[in-house]
């Protein structure tokens, strides 16, 4: 019985970080794109109270950078700019470091072709992050959100 409860509360324990590891939410937004114009388009990164996110630059060696792609079949996906992060020191190290926290907020462009032919075109964000909270990091994430908007 010993075993069966320590076991248990292993895997429970285990499933707790797992589902904070998991808890970003990825979101974003796409204005209607007009033929041979740029849009911008918006991708949000949710983050729950208690954990951050290591921001595009975090000033550490050690720490994983956020990371956004985007691309697009027949039009150009280009220019991701990334949000400031705000420089917060850790137990676990003696420098600050950039994270984000709360809601990261990614820009990027949209170029539609003056011959594209379709009626919408869709932006496929891939955002890396790693998630921590105060005391431990959790192993690399990859969140990915289409985003559609009307060509005219």
């Amino acid at each position: 019985m010993k075993n069966f409860l320590f076991a248990f509360l292993f895997f429970a324990l285990g499933a707790l970080f797992v589902s904070e590891a998991n808890a970003q939410t990825v979101g974003g937004s796409l204005k209607t794109a007009i033929k041979g114009k740029t849009v911008r388009g918006y991708v949000v990164l949710s983050i729950p109270k208690g954990l951050h996110v290591n921001s595009y630059r975090p000033k550490s060696e050690y720490a994983i950078p956020t990371r956004m792609n985007v691309s697009a079949v027949g039009a150009k996906a280009f220019g991701v700019t990334y949000p400031p992060g705000k420089m917060r020191t850790f137990s676990f190290s003696k420098t600050p470091i950039s994270v984000y926290e709360g809601r990261a907020v990614f820009g990027f462009k949209l170029t539609v072709p003056k011959t594209y032919r379709r009626r919408y075109v869709t932006v496929k964000a891939k955002v890396r992050y790693q998630a921590c909270t105060d005391e431990v990091c959790y192993a690399p994430k990859t969140k990915v959100v289409n985003l559609r908007a009307r060509v005219r």
